[in-house]
């Protein structure tokens, strides 16, 4: 099922009917390649994007040519929702890898609304986790210090795919490089080999060969100052990504 990650684990979760309706609005679905610019800053768009498989990025170009990531994308995230009403996006969305997405046209998002007031509640709650997170990327940048920065980073990452079922609460795959974490956390190449040295010899997570191991869920959080309130998980995968339960290395059910 296209839609099965959609709000997956979260305070709002979709019903059956809902799910069912979703994936009747999907027109196609579509491969990109890694790098990929699938939406285009300022070019028209007449559909929406749900991220099925890999992960997908937003990112702005300043004027000195530096690409500047201001999002990054897990599966069942609707990376332009937000075009439905503003038909144009003001910044870039790529594929970080090979992804594949599914198409929704903006006439059966239209359709949705009519029909279903719910449905269009949940996609609404979409938008709005998209606006919280970002919120707390700005506070990242604006009041935490380097190893935080990239400590928060990891554990929203982990708590995200937490919900999906990508991560067991302990190891995950994060196909990017020190320099896209460096982006995410506005530090350098060199800065972020120095924090995850030091996050590695204070026993709290490894970061090797695009996989992250975390040794010390509880220790990362509270070096990060991570609360996972901000991502409306449930609350059984909010205390697991915060090693609320004690049990943060227990697998998903």
């Amino acid at each position: 099922m296209l839609t099965q990650n959609v709000l997956r684990n979260r305070t709002s979760e979709l019903s059956a009917e809902e799910r069912s309706l979703l994936e009747g609005a999907i027109s196609r679905t579509q491969f990109f390649p890694a790098g990929a610019v699938v939406v285009r800053q300022g070019v028209p768009v007449n559909v929406s994007v749900l991220l099925v498989a890999g992960l997908m990025t937003r990112h702005v170009d300043a004027r000195d040519g530096k690409r500047h990531l201001v999002a990054v994308h897990v599966p069942g995230d609707f990376v332009d929702l937000h075009a439905y009403a503003l038909k144009k996006l003001d910044h870039d969305v790529a594929a970080l890898t090979d992804v594949t997405v599914a198409i929704l046209p903006h006439e059966s998002l239209e359709r949705i609304q009519q029909i279903d007031p719910d449905l269009t509640r949940r996609l609404w709650f979409l938008t709005l986790l998209d606006a919280a997170t970002h919120r707390q990327w700005i506070y990242r940048l604006a009041s935490l210090s380097a190893m935080q920065r990239v400590a928060h980073f990891l554990c929203e990452t982990n708590a995200r795919l937490l919900a999906i079922g990508a991560s067991d609460g302990s190891s995950f795959a994060l196909p990017m490089t020190q320099a896209d974490i460096g982006e995410v956390c506005s530090l350098t190449n060199v800065h972020v080999s120095r924090v995850l040295r030091e996050l590695r010899e204070l026993g709290l997570c490894q970061f090797r060969s695009s996989h992250v191991v975390i040794t010390d869920l509880r220790g990362l959080a509270a070096a990060a100052l991570f609360e996972p309130g901000y991502l409306f998980l449930n609350p059984q995968t909010a205390a697991r990504a915060a090693a609320q339960n004690g049990e943060a290395n227990d697998r998903e059910s």
